[in-house]
């Protein structure tokens, strides 16, 4: 399988058809599904901790961590549910600079 890296160094061995039909498949309907499912977990989390921050008056730096924390993974989740777009971006952007 021939492999293309990109500046950013991605390597995709994946076509452009294959990823649009991995997109449109049940498994990845389920993956969205499990990651949609921790993102509104994450997000309750997030909010129970705000609420105590409003009740107790909490300020302490493991607090402001803890909700960082929260938010770097609901970041890494984001990503992970547009990997699929990511993937047919670079793809097109590969093509779109063999043609010139």
């Amino acid at each position: 399988m021939g492999e293309e890296k990109d500046v950013g160094g991605i390597t995709i061995n994946a076509t452009k058809l294959q990823v649009e039909e991995f997109k449109e498949s049940i498994l990845w309907a389920d993956m969205c599904n499990e990651l949609t499912f921790w993102l509104d977990g994450l997000e309750v989390e997030k909010s129970h901790i705000v609420n105590d921050i409003a009740e107790k008056n909490l300020s302490s730096a493991a607090v402001i961590s803890h909700i960082s924390s929260i938010d770097g993974r609901k970041k890494a989740i984001q990503y992970m549910l547009s990997l699929p777009e990511v993937f047919l971006n670079i793809l097109e952007e590969r093509n779109d600079s063999k043609r010139k």
